[in-house]
Order: structure tokens, then C-alpha cells, then sequence
């Protein structure tokens, strides 16, 4: 396997570090933009070109070949935004006097409407875990983490990065940080408080070892869950469920903002609890409802 010189791989240690320590990104933000950055770098090393010798026109021709290996419109909007956010950086560090990528310009993401479970479908993922004991010890775990996505429409980084001193079960509020550790309270509902109680006293004290910190959501060896555990328990409860939708534990976040429009809602509160940065990410919840209420018109309405 091609590996970077000592030159792109020094430049591209160097954004990363600032990424981290004065932009403050996510770990999984980072992650994406160093497997990005290291295939753009290494298209330019294996053409020769140093990086002072980086034209607009070499970086479009990167961009075509990138584009022609049938990536998603958002991995290559991701892909555009790691080139153009490393060269003004090298830019700014002087290492470049000019910015080959400044007029680079962002691909049309075509918009999508995420899949979103009915209230009856829901009901029945929540209750999946229930439908396993005793085989399964755990499923009291299970059934608290999906109770808490549902009732708070947190995200899987934020879900398993969950605190127990983050947790104000009295007020019903949970501390979430999320992307760029940006903070927010997020309430819960009873149901999820109730099981959150019954998980910490009849089954997390038992996991619980000198490595498990304040993590709430703890796995066998006692350290906090993976993302990838996540995934996997959330597909099996929708087999056991029968929901044939492609579901993630992202579908709970979806569930929990289009059910909240379609009680009524306000959209500018549903974006404080998803901690969207921008109301034009919560809005794409209400075509998601105009959808919900345009099949309710077709079903049932005579001259439907």
C-alpha cells in the first residue's frame, strides 16, 4: 500500500492537530477528513506535484476522478470542504502564499427524506428487548438505550458518551454534548427515566468496574459501548420487531423530530433539542410531515 512522504504526511499531521486544539472537531469529524486529506495528498504525490505546485486545475481533475468513482454527493461535498479547509490553513501557517482551492466550489447535495418509523412501529422497537428475557441479560441495558434515543433524538456519538452526572433525572433533563462539544439539555420523558433508574440499580452496578468510569451504557467487560455494538443491537431488535425498513439508531433521531412536528411542535424548539446549528437542517422534518399529512389526505379523504 502507498504510503504519504514525510512532507504531506508532516502537513497533514499539522492540520489535524489544529482541527483538534483550536477548531475543536469531533474525533469522528477527523477522522473522515484524515482518510479524505491522505487520498487527495497522495493523488498529488504520485503525480508529482509538491504541494507550491497545486493548481486549481490539478485539484479539479482530482475532484473528477474522485466524482467518477460514484461517491455519495455528501462524502464529496465532505472531501471538497477537507481540501479547501487544509489549504487556506496552510495559507494562514504560510506555508502556501497562494490558496489553489479558494474558488473551489461545494457540489448541489440532492435532498433526501431520512426513514422514519411510525408511532406503532416504534412502540414495537422499543419493546423488542422486553421480548427476549431472561435469556438475555442485558436487556434491560437495551431497553434503556433505546427508550433514552427515542425520548431525546440524541445522536449515536452522544448516546454512548452519555455521563451519569449529566443526568437530571429529577428536573427530567439530560446534558448532551454534541458536535464541536457544543452543550445542551435535552428533556425526558417518564418512561425513559423509568427505565434509566431501573438499568443504573438492577444491571450497571453489576457491569460496573474500575475502568468504566461515569459512562452510563457499559458493555460486558464493563467499558462504555461502541458505536458499532450500537448499530448491531439496534438492527437485531427491528428483525425481532418485524420492521422491515433499513433502520440505524439514527432512524430514532428521525422518528423523534418528525413526531414531534406532526403533534405540533415548534420547529425552533425541536432544533434546540436535535442541536441542529442551523434551522435549514430541522426543516427537512417538515417535508417529512407535509409527506406524513399528504399520505393521511390521500387514504383517507374521498376524492383522495
Amino acid at each position: 500500500m502507498d504510503t504519504l512522504h514525510d512532507s504531506y504526511r508532516n502537513v497533514l499531521e499539522s492540520f489535524l492537530n489544529y482541527m483538534l486544539i483550536e477548531r475543536n472537531f469531533s474525533a469522528n469529524t477527523r477522522t473522515s477528513y484524515r482518510n479524505d486529506l491522505q487520498r487527495y495528498l497522495l493523488y498529488m504525490q504520485q503525480s508529482s506535484k509538491p504541494l507550491e505546485e497545486i493548481t486549481p486545475e490539478t485539484i479539479r481533475q482530482f475532484i473528477s476522478e474522485l466524482n467518477a468513482t460514484g461517491l455519495e454527493a455528501s462524502s464529496m461535498a465532505r472531501n471538497i470542504s477537507a481540501i479547501r479547509s487544509l489549504h487556506k490553513f496552510l495559507v494562514t501557517e504560510r506555508t502556501l502564499n497562494i490558496n489553489p482551492a479558494e474558488t473551489l466550489h461545494q457540489p448541489k447535495q440532492a435532498r433526501y427524506l431520512p426513514t422514519v418509523l411510525s408511532v406503532d412501529e416504534t412502540m414495537r422497537l422499543l419493546d423488542a428487548p422486553l421480548l427476549q428475557t431472561p435469556q438475555n441479560k442485558y436487556f434491560l441495558r437495551d431497553k434503556t438505550m433505546l427508550e433514552l434515543l427515542y425520548a431525546t433524538g440524541v445522536r449515536v456519538s452522544e448516546l454512548i458518551n452519555i455521563q451519569q452526572q449529566n443526568l437530571y433525572l429529577e428536573a427530567g433533563f439530560v446534558r448532551i454534548f454534541g458536535k464541536g462539544s457544543k452543550e445542551r439539555l435535552v428533556p425526558v420523558g417518564s418512561s425513559a427515566i423509568e427505565w434509566i433508574t431501573r438499568y443504573q440499580q438492577e444491571l450497571r452496578i453489576g457491569l460496573c468496574t474500575q475502568n468504566s468510569g461515569d459512562y452510563l451504557f457499559l458493555n460486558a467487560r464493563g467499558v462504555h459501548l461502541s458505536r458499532m455494538t450500537l448499530f448491531s443491537l439496534v438492527k437485531q431488535y427491528a428483525v425481532l420487531a418485524g420492521i422491515e425498513k433499513r433502520i440505524s439508531p439514527h432512524t430514532f433521531r428521525h422518528s423523534f423530530a418528525t413526531h414531534l412536528l406532526e403533534g405540533g411542535a415548534d420547529l425552533r424548539a425541536v432544533q434546540e433539542m436535535l442541536g441542529h446549528s442551523s434551522i435549514t437542517t430541522t426543516q427537512i422534518y417538515t417535508h417529512i410531515d407535509r409527506s406524513f399529512v399528504k399520505e393521511v389526505h390521500k387514504t383517507f379523504h374521498p376524492r383522495g
